[in-house]
């Protein structure tokens, strides 16, 4: 009987111990209980900075003023009802905040209401003001895209295709501000507000068109076959700068042919109607449109002096030319990318966040950097191993507000003196005390081999506590695919849910790999722009492969039970991992991914390309439909069906072929929802659905 006891106990501290590493420290809900903070903005003169700040769901605007920079709550939103808040703008005098809410503005139908509530009288999506000072928000309308008028008095904003006007105290109601045909918006006003510059979106063309009153007949700058796009002022409100690229049509050209896409930088005369190109794109693949956050952009600044960004070089940096023509200044030279522009208020500098550094780990961040408009004098501003971005000067020149973070500490709101190295971080007391900063580990930045030999690039979670066995992991994949995951918090909120949920697996014994594949940004234009990638051969999955492949290699690793997940392009990756790589890959997570690529459209014009037939191929290849003979791991699905970025119809039909072959597996489907999970809870409840999968399917537990 002794000797049966000893056994007992020996056996449950053999258990006790292989469990150890799978022990929860803390649960989802608690390192996703953080604020986030979006669209910070400053008014352009004074030091005052407003922000968007999403606490469990419930979203509202923050206030703050230098010199002391006290966070202070104006709005009083109370439910998780999934009602975004975006085109947060301060009036020029600091007196005024705009905002939409409503709607899912990253996506392709950002101004259609979102009700994953289930609101029975539905939802809208509504333009709102609110003095700094504070009250009650005032509804001006319904609406989206609002500007704000230079004297402070009134809004624009689009709606229905047209711009209207509003009062911006809503002492009067809204009206259209003029007709025109066509989708008008990118509304700018004239330095002294006496007009408004628009683009007038025509289908296969767009025009630029100058409003100035009721009376005025609309002065269309330079019509053309082109579309013209990003208006500029001049300082002196007498020119405006634009962007001209080709109009749609022409000939069917080849589907694998990588082929330059031009466009120039046009200006125009507004009192005599001349213009003419300044600036023309190299008319080479790195020349082309830049597909960066922003596109161009375009700036007119002081000194006569236009900026814009271009990848000729072979990464998305910053140029100067002069406002007559001229060759271009590259202002950031160097291997790393610059994103997040923002114009000072005195048109003389411009900050960006950008992954340089001197650490070789600062690839995979963003730090703060400031440059002349006139000269090559950039400054990197923030260092260390924090990650900050979207950063705005204040109006008054003396600060520069950012949003920061680190590997155990989410975003918040920053304000650095140019005078100081020392930020000051906004709002650190809204984190909650069961957040677990210091139960949470560092990323560090590794890069391997693909089979083809491309560098993959990746952020490696590994559990504090040891193991007496060998580990599960997980390989996790982004989506976009135009992203960059980082050794730290990361900026974006669909990502910082993420991040969170890689901290929680790591927290329960797994070892998590974030892959960097081809075709995202941080790692140049031949990275971004791999060839064979997408519906024409999916190359970026042997990134992915890779990932698994370099797991399963460690020591440490047991190479049976290694699982993957991912999100949007991720969950198509994904879907490819298992149906091409069930050995590989034990188990997945398919979170609304494009999973049957056929739908995409093979000719531009009328007649078949020529290579028509060697791209239905490649699609097919491409498609993780055509694996399902091989598809044998276990695999859950999820999916929002109010999702306007990858139709639901993609995991109905990836289920209902499941379905026919018998094929057991999973499923989370979410009503009302979209692609970015508005409410928390559906937010919590995606990142639990998962966990709780890849810890049944990967730990018998």
């Amino acid at each position: 009987m002794i000797k049966k006891i000893i056994l007992l106990l020996f056996l449950s501290v053999l258990i006790l111990s292989s469990n150890k590493a799978l022990s929860q420290s803390f649960s989802l809900e608690n390192v996703l209980s953080y604020p986030f903070p979006t669209e910070l903005t400053s008014s352009a003169t004074g030091s005052r900075i407003a922000w968007a700040m999403n606490e469990k769901g419930l979203r509202n605007i923050y206030v703050a003023e230098g010199p002391e920079f006290n966070p202070r709550r104006l709005t009083a939103f109370t439910k998780d009802d999934g009602q975004e808040i975006s085109s947060l703008t301060l009036s020029d005098d600091g007196k005024w905040i705009v905002f939409v809410r409503g709607g899912d503005h990253s996506s392709r139908e950002g101004n259609v209401p979102v009700n994953p509530s289930f609101d029975p009288m539905g939802a809208k999506v509504q333009l709102i003001s609110i003095p700094f000072e504070g009250t009650k928000p005032i509804i001006l309308a319904e609406g989206d895209n609002p500007v704000i008028s230079p004297n402070n008095d009134s809004v624009l904003f689009t709606k229905g295709g047209q711009i209207w006007s509003t009062a911006i105290n809503g002492a009067t109601p809204a009206k259209p501000l003029f007709n025109s045909r066509g989708s008008n918006g990118s509304a700018l006003w004239s330095p002294d507000g006496s007009k408004l510059a628009f683009v007038s979106s025509r289908g296969d063309h767009s025009f630029i068109g100058i409003y100035t009153d009721e009376k005025t007949p609309i002065n269309w700058l330079l019509p053309s076959f082109s579309k013209d796009a990003s208006p500029r002022w001049s300082p002196d409100g007498k020119e405006v700068a634009f962007i001209r690229t080709p109009g749609s049509g022409g000939e069917t050209d080849s589907i694998f042919a990588r082929k330059h896409q031009p466009w120039a930088i046009w200006t125009v005369d507004i009192l005599s109607g001349q213009g003419r190109s300044i600036w023309k794109a190299p008319e080479t693949l790195e020349g082309s449109y830049p597909s960066t956050e922003g596109g161009t952009n375009l700036h007119w600044t002081a000194l006569n002096r236009i900026v814009f960004v271009s990848y000729q070089d072979g990464w998305p940096h910053l140029y100067s030319i002069k406002s007559t023509g001229g060759p271009e200044l590259l202002l950031t030279p160097g291997n790393f990318m610059v994103e997040q522009i923002k114009l000072s208020g005195d048109g003389k500098s411009l900050v960006f966040a950008a992954n340089a550094g001197k650490d070789k780990e600062d690839i995979d961040r963003r730090h703060i950097g400031k440059v002349s408009v006139e000269k090559a004098d950039m400054e990197i501003l923030t260092k260390g191993t924090g990650i900050e971005a979207y950063p705005v000067f204040t109006g008054d020149m003396l600060n520069i507000a950012y949003l920061s973070s680190t590997a155990q500490r989410p975003l918040l709101p920053a304000v650095m003196g140019f005078n100081s190295s020392k930020p000051k971080l906004l709002s650190e007391d809204l984190i909650p005390k069961e957040f677990p900063h210091n139960q949470l580990v560092k990323p560090s930045h590794i890069s391997f081999k693909a089979a083809d030999g491309q560098t993959v690039y990746g952020q490696l979670f590994e559990p504090k506590q040891s193991s007496s066995g060998k580990r599960p992991a997980i390989v996790y994949v982004h989506g976009g695919p135009q992203r960059q995951m980082l050794v730290g918090w990361h900026f974006m909120d669909y990502y910082s849910i993420d991040y969170a949920l890689n901290q929680y697996l790591t927290s329960i014994g797994f070892t998590v790999l974030s892959v960097n594949y081809r075709l995202g940004i941080g790692y140049g234009y031949n990275f971004q722009k791999a060839v064979n990638a997408g519906a024409l051969g999916a190359s970026e999955y042997l990134d992915v492969k890779a990932a698994g492949e370099w797991l399963a290699s460690q020591p440490e690793i047991d190479n049976k039970r290694i699982g993957i997940y991912g999100g949007s392009y991720g969950g198509y990756l994904v879907a490819l991992g298992l149906g091409k790589d069930s050995p590989l890959f034990a188990a997945g997570v398919d979170i609304h991914g494009v999973n049957n690529r056929f739908s995409s459209p093979l000719t531009t014009g009328k007649e078949p390309a020529p290579d028509a037939a060697l791209a239905e191929q490649a699609v097919k290849k491409s498609s993780p439909v055509s694996y399902l003979d091989t598809w044998t791991s276990p695999t859950l699905i999820i999916h929002a069906d109010d999702d306007r970025n990858v139709s639901f119809s993609q995991s109905v039909d990836l289920a209902r072929r499941f379905e026919n072959k018998k094929f057991a597996f999973e499923y989370l489907a979410i009503p009302d929802d979209t692609h970015h999970w508005m409410k928390f809870t559906n937010a919590l409840k995606v990142s639990e659905v998962t966990a709780d999968f890849l810890k049944r399917k990967l730990t018998n537990r």
